[in-house]
């Protein structure tokens, strides 16, 4: 009689391996790559903080002038 083997095979592991290997390099290209997620995040970072920089500069003018208004017609 033969005895029950139990374990994996070489050739299973080596197959897991290639596999993991595989999704490995995608995602390494998916988040490095020229339009990856760095690319697309920091690019997001520069437009939102150009449009933070913009309403800040639109709110200082709206203060300046409602400070020249209370000036001249406020007292």
């Amino acid at each position: 009689m033969l005895k029950e083997q139990k374990g994996i095979t070489l050739v299973a592991l080596v197959i897991t391996v290639i596999v993991l290997l595989i999704l490995a390099g995608t995602a390494v290209t998916l988040a490095i790559g020229g339009d990856g997620i760095f690319t697309k995040s920091n690019t997001a970072v520069t437009k939102y903080n150009n449009k933070v920089n913009q309403q800040n500069n639109e709110l200082n003018t709206t203060v300046t002038a409602l400070n020249t208004y209370w000036n001249q017609y406020g007292n």
